[in-house]
C-alpha cells in the first residue's frame, strides 16, 4: 500500500487566514497535511528569513490538521516545519492561497510565493495559489481551492525542485474558471505613492499607498491570460541568472577593464 502524499502548507496572509483554510480543506482529500504558517499577516515580506530573534511554533489544529503558528516569515515556516518540525520530509509544499493576485513583478514582494520557493530551496516540488482579485471584489476561494487539489499532486509527481509554480486563478465562481494556461511572466506597474504625515512631536512619517497597477497585455503574459478568466501557470526557475547576458557580460567587462 502507498503512502499518503505529505504535503506541508503555509501562507503569507497568516494561519487563521480564509484562505488557507480552504487550501487545507481541499489537500486534505489528496494527502497528508501539516500547516506551518505565520502567526500574523506577513504579506509582501519576500524571502526574508529570521535570523537575530528565536522562532516560537505553537501547536494549532487547522481544519482537523496538525499545525503550528510560527512567529516568523513565510520562508521561516517552510524552513522549520521541513527541518524540524515535521516528522518526515514533505513530498510536496502549497503556499496559499493567497488574497490577492501574484502577478507579474508580484513574485519578487510576495510572501505566497517565496514560501514556495523556500520549498524548492530544500529540493521539494513547490507551488503557490493565489486568487486573483483585480478589481477588489468579495474573494471566493472555491475555484482556487478546486484547482489546487487538481493540481497538487500533479505538481508532486512531475515538477523538479528547480522550478516553483507560481498559480493565479481568476475570482469567479467554480463553474466559470474551467481553462488553464501555462504562460510567462507578465508585468504590472505600480504607481506607487507616499503620504507624508506628522506625527505628536513633529516628526515626519510616510504611509505607502499607490493606485491600481497598469498591466500591459503582453501577449503569452499571466497578466493577460488572468484577464481572459483562465487559471495561469508560471513556472519560476530558482537559478536567476540571465544566461543571455553573459558572454555580451564577458565582452564589454574584458572590453572595459583593458
Amino acid at each position: 500500500m502507498s503512502q499518503p502524499l505529505r504535503i506541508l502548507v503555509s501562507n503569507d496572509d497568516g494561519i487563521d487566514a480564509p484562505g488557507l483554510r480552504a487550501l487545507v480543506r481541499a489537500l486534505c482529500e489528496v494527502g497528508e497535511v501539516a500547516v506551518v504558517a505565520p502567526d500574523r499577516e506577513r504579506s509582501a515580506v519576500s524571502h526574508a528569513i529570521t535570523m537575530t530573534d528565536p522562532l516560537r511554533a505553537v501547536p494549532r489544529e487547522i481544519e482537523g490538521c496538525r499545525g503550528w503558528a510560527v512567529s516568523g516569515m513565510p520562508a521561516d515556516c517552510v524552513l522549520l516545519g521541513a527541518r524540524e518540525l515535521l516528522p518526515a520530509p514533505p513530498d510536496i509544499v502549497a503556499s496559499g492561497i493567497n488574497r490577492g493576485a501574484n502577478l507579474g513583478e508580484d513574485v519578487w514582494y510576495s510572501g505566497t510565493v517565496s514560501a514556495a520557493v523556500q520549498g524548492g530551496l530544500l529540493g521539494v516540488p513547490s507551488v503557490a495559489f493565489s486568487v486573483a482579485n483585480l478589481d477588489f471584489e468579495p474573494i471566493d476561494y472555491r475555484a482556487a481551492a478546486a484547482w489546487a487539489q487538481r493540481l497538487v499532486p500533479v505538481a508532486a509527481r512531475y515538477l523538479s525542485a528547480d522550478v516553483v509554480l507560481n498559480i493565479n486563478v481568476p475570482n469567479r465562481p467554480p463553474e466559470e474558471v474551467t481553462e488553464l494556461q501555462v504562460c510567462r511572466q507578465g508585468r504590472r506597474e505600480y504607481r506607487t505613492t507616499f503620504e507624508r504625515r506628522t506625527d505628536p512631536r513633529g516628526g515626519a512619517y510616510y504611509w505607502l499607498g499607490a493606485d491600481l497597477p497598469l498591466d500591459p497585455a503582453i501577449p503569452g503574459g499571466d497578466v493577460t491570460a488572468l484577464r481572459a478568466g483562465k487559471v495561469t501557470v508560471v513556472p519560476v526557475r530558482l537559478d536567476l541568472t540571465a544566461t543571455a547576458a553573459l558572454e555580451p557580460l564577458r565582452g564589454w567587462l574584458e572590453e572595459g577593464l583593458e
